[in-house]
């Protein structure tokens, strides 16, 4: 079992919400919240970008950022909530 299907609570878990950005500003968003992370050792983290209509451009923002980051391991939408994407650092 993959270390993302574990997770039930992500309410301790470090957040960054994208409601309200544009695209090219979450994309710097959401870098500079991966460097942090990674510097503070946060190994697993959320994305919140909403759900919208569709393939909403936040969702689909946050995964192309996502798979181009050399520091994500892994990502995938949470089970409960398909409006977050957690997302695992490498060690």
């Amino acid at each position: 079992m993959n270390e993302l299907d574990k997770i039930v609570f992500v309410d301790s878990l470090p957040k960054l919400d994208l409601h309200g950005y544009d695209r090219e500003s979450a994309r710097v968003a959401i870098n500079d919240f991966i460097n942090e992370n990674y510097k503070l050792k946060n190994k697993i983290f959320v994305i919140i970008h909403g759900r919208g209509y569709g393939n909403s451009v936040l969702k689909l923002t946050t995964a192309k950022v996502l798979k181009n980051n050399r520091l994500v391991n892994d990502y995938k939408t949470y089970y409960y909530n398909d409006g977050c994407t957690i997302v695992l650092l490498n060690d």
